[in-house]
Parts: C-alpha cells; structure tokens; sequence
C-alpha cells in the first residue's frame, strides 16, 4: 500500500510540475490546445497571470516532493495529506469554475492518495 501512496504522490507531484511548465512557460504555445474554449486573444494579455498560478501549482509540487524526504512517518503523513487536500480544493474548484476535466487531471488523483493514506 506505502508503494501505491508514494506513486500516487509522486504523480501528482509530476502533474503539478507540468502545470508550473505550461502556465509559466508555454501559456502562450499550449494554452490555446489545452483550453480550447478560451478565447485565442487572451492569451497573451493573461501571460503573467498564468505564470502566478503556475508558481502557486510549482509551491504544490514542491510541497508534495518534500514528504519524500521526511523520515519521521507521522510528518510525512500529515504533511502529505495537507498538501493532497490543496491539491484536491484547487481541482474541485478549478472543476466547478473552469473546466470539469480539471477534477479528473488535479483533485482525483490527490483524493485517492489521500483514501489510501487514510486507509493504512
């Protein structure tokens, strides 16, 4: 079950590192494939807040990664589900304002991490 945990964390961890590239990085490039339902010219006047948001998804990742390294296991569980249950709040509602896609990308994952944590 701990092998399952850390996989699943590890992958959200790796989605969040995606989001920071693309809203950081390619907002411009990607954005208009990914968010097909955004208007094309907004894209350029929203690059720097993309790139916010990015750095906010970059903290996430960071947070995630971070419960690899922590050897006290009541630590690692507490702090993992913290940074799970941000990740769950920010998909559901990026899900319920953005596009509905976003839960099953950001907040399923991370619910299930946290489900198996809680069940072990």
């Amino acid at each position: 079950m701990q092998t399952a945990i850390q996989i699943l964390v590890g992958l959200v961890a790796l989605i969040h590192c995606y989001i920071l590239w693309f809203e950081m990085f390619a907002w411009e490039t990607r954005g208009p494939k990914i968010f097909r339902d955004f208007p094309k010219d907004l894209f350029k006047p929203t690059k720097s807040m993309a790139a916010n948001q990015g750095l906010y998804n970059g903290f996430l990742a960071a947070g995630l990664i971070w419960t690899f390294f922590i050897d006290n296991p009541e630590w690692q569980i507490n702090t993992s589900i913290f940074f799970l249950s941000c990740v769950s709040v920010a998909g559901i509602y990026g899900a319920l304002t953005v596009e509905k896609k976003i839960f099953f990308v950001q907040a399923l994952p991370a619910l299930l991490a946290i489900l198996l944590i809680v069940l072990t």
